[in-house]
């Protein structure tokens, strides 16, 4: 059995899929690679997506960008779990936690 490299590159992915696209078997293919079926099922439908670039890394700048945006989701989704707790309280007439009272 082969030692499977620790990352494949787009040239490698591609080359692999070719593999599958031709026939063999994703077991026996998977198992020579040392790499899921899943993983292997997964890079061949992002190749019939998108040809061999949908098996590249992406650039930094679009790394960036994706990072920005996940950072900005998470920002979003903890505003919106603070807004609902926030209107149940006030349906339940409860007091807000973050009052203080006035003395």
């Amino acid at each position: 059995m082969k030692q499977a490299p620790k990352r494949f590159w787009a040239k490698h992915k591609a080359d692999v899929v070719l593999r599958l696209l031709r026939g063999e078997d994703i077991d026996v293919l998977s198992r020579e690679l040392g790499v899921t079926a899943a993983r292997l099922s997964k890079w061949r439908n992002a190749f019939l997506a998108s040809g061999a670039d949908g098996l590249k890394k992406l650039s930094s700048t679009e790394e960036a960008e994706y990072k920005r945006l996940n950072e900005k989701i998470g920002e979003q989704t903890m505003e919106i779990e603070l807004l609902r707790e926030k209107i149940r309280l006030l349906e339940a007439k409860e007091p807000l936690m973050w009052r203080r009272s006035r003395k």
